[in-house]
């Protein structure tokens, strides 16, 4: 069964033995959304393929979005009907094909009189949206008069409201649909690994054809031989290029998505909640998870290194004013924040100079002279497309190599990713009511594991202490720390409580009183000594303060 397949260190250990001492056909550079469907894809047709990322899977931009999976209202306004056409039709499939990650959220997009949206604009663009997804959208909208507005929405500002739109788009566990995806490529045979570095490109015959990598675990080097290098570096794109070529000119645009999270009761919404910024007319959203609301994005142009990419004191500022002018009982300010996330976002640099939110979410592939393979642009909603689309390209050059036939495409579009395999997760709810789970974690658990809770389950059957909470009152447990670390290659601190299980961005102290506790769990399990145990609980550290950084920033500001 696929809940029973080691995804581990060990796993791990064996794919850079494996991918060092044979050649591959495919070679990934990249562990985030893209790099992930590229190398399912791949595997899938049968080529030998490996993966690695110089941090954990999901690591930076693919686990730092908005969490939507959308067909992209606001791309209407730029006549991207293709886009729209093709995000839509992949939001109906991802909702198929990974239930428990992605899952329909209804939207409230909100009329005002003298907005920058006006009614008869909104009601046509809701239509065209309908229209474009073939009408097989989760349901069609709705226009609400402002009564009804109101009812579905009371905390909404009623001074000038007009009406509001209802629509629905989804919802998705943005880092978990990344580490599915790089499973499900796991399942079908590539070799994946993460916190391996590439440090050169390998070019024996003037072609490139493979790189040198080093483990940043164990600090060894080793060299992957490969007759194809894709880059799919998503931020770290032109960086990469220039490994290849040091003259090469950017492909990028990089802008900051940034986002904030807040109680939920302090806003009080019902449904996600389409806006355009009173600050500078951009579409953005409040958008609900749990219990808390999570405000975004900016879309600005950056200049930080992607490692250092965070949510500045003026980023938290705008997305809290904003909220508070269509929430206006909120009252929220910087210390009701409780996480700050941010991203950039590896966009093609167009050709003629654009405003950072019109430029294109399109995706590119580009050729070097030498060989290496690009991709740039996309979003994390077309991520199954942009992989199809690398691949044809990798097998038409596998056949010029070596005259292999090129592959049929796999059913990337039927194949359920790992965890996928049930529909009807309230029937797994109740299994796992029926092993004497509380109802939050059974939900819980189906919502991060889909038909694999039975998996993590069996751990507390075979220890009962695995099944105790990991932090009072949420529904995390202690069995998960034990199913990231063997099920899904969790390697550091971070990974478990910031990208496996969201402990980091959904508790107000960034769960730092279990950090201990935890790390003696995962070092038990990795085999780390004291020192390295306490490494890793510096490590984590230095993120809860990097997200914490904006404080100073608004506080310095404020005393100006």
């Amino acid at each position: 069964m696929a809940a029973e397949t080691p995804f581990s260190q060990r796993t791990r250990a064996r794919a850079l033995a494996s991918m060092a001492a044979e050649p591959v056909d495919v070679f990934v550079i990249g562990g985030g959304i893209t790099g992930a469907g590229i190398a399912r894809d791949a595997a899938l047709r049968g080529f030998r393929t490996a993966l690695v990322d110089k941090g954990d899977f999901a690591g930076a931009t693919s686990s730092r979005s908005s969490r939507l999976i959308h067909g992209g209202l606001r791309y209407l306004e730029q006549y991207d009907f293709h886009l729209v056409r093709e995000a839509s039709r992949e939001r109906r499939l991802l909702l198929d094909l990974a239930p428990h990650l992605v899952r329909p959220l209804a939207f409230l997009f909100p009329v005002y009189r003298g907005a920058r949206v006006p009614a008869w604009r909104l009601w046509a663009g809701m239509w065209l949206y309908d229209l474009l997804a073939a009408f097989r959208n989760v349901r069609l909208h709705r226009w609400l008069g402002r009564r009804a507005a109101l009812k579905a929405e009371p905390g909404l500002r009623q001074r000038g409201l007009v009406g509001a739109a209802l629509y629905y788009d989804a919802q998705a566990d943005d880092a978990r649909l990344v580490l599915a995806a790089i499973r499900g490529a796991a399942q079908a045979g590539a070799l994946v690994a993460n916190y391996t570095e590439v440090t050169s490109l390998v070019r024996p015959d003037g072609h490139v054809r493979g790189a040198m990598v080093r483990d940043a675990i164990t600090g060894e080097a080793r060299t992957v031989r490969a007759l194809i290098v894709v880059n799919a570096t998503g931020p770290w794109v032109d960086a990469l290029r220039r490994l290849d070529d040091p003259q090469a000119p950017p492909l990028l645009r990089l802008t900051k998505g940034a986002h904030v999270a807040v109680p939920r009761a302090r806003i009080g919404n019902t449904h996600a909640v389409t806006l355009t910024s009173p600050i500078d007319g951009r579409v953005m959203f409040v958008l609900p998870w749990g219990d808390l609301s999570y405000v975004g994005t900016t879309d600005t142009d950056d200049v930080a290194q992607p490692d250092d990419v965070r949510a500045s004191g003026s980023d938290v500022v705008y997305l809290l004013r904003s909220a508070n002018a269509f929430f206006p009982q909120a009252r929220l300010a910087p210390h009701d924040v409780i996480c700050s996330w941010a991203g950039l976002r590896p966009l093609l640099a167009p050709e003629r100079e654009l405003a950072a939110s019109a430029v294109s979410r399109e995706h590119r592939i580009v050729e070097s002279a030498s060989g290496l393979i690009t991709i740039a642009g996309g979003k994390l909603t077309t991520f199954r497309v942009m992989g199809r689309d690398m691949v044809d390209r990798v097998a038409r050059r596998l056949h010029q190599l070596d005259g292999r036939p090129i592959p049929r495409r796999p059913p990337t579009d039927r194949v359920p990713l790992p965890g996928g395999e049930a529909a009807d997760l309230d029937v797994l709810v109740e299994a796992a009511r029926a092993r004497e789970v509380p109802e939050p974690t059974a939900r819980h658990l189906v919502q991060a594991y889909g038909s694999e809770a039975a998996a993590v389950l069996n751990l507390v059957e075979r220890d009962r202490a695995l099944g105790k909470p990991i932090v009072p009152g949420r529904p995390e447990i202690w069995a998960e720390v034990t199913h990231a670390v063997e099920r899904e290659m969790a390697l550091r601190l971070a990974d478990v409580l910031m990208r496996r299980l969201h402990l980091f961005s959904e508790t107000r102290d960034q769960a730092m009183p279990a950090t201990s506790a935890v790390a003696d769990h995962v070092g038990e399990l990795l085999g780390w000594d004291a020192a390295r145990r306490s490494e890793e609980i510096a490590d984590y550290a230095k993120h809860v303060a990097q997200s914490r950084a904006y404080l100073k920033e608004v506080a310095r500001v404020s005393r100006a």
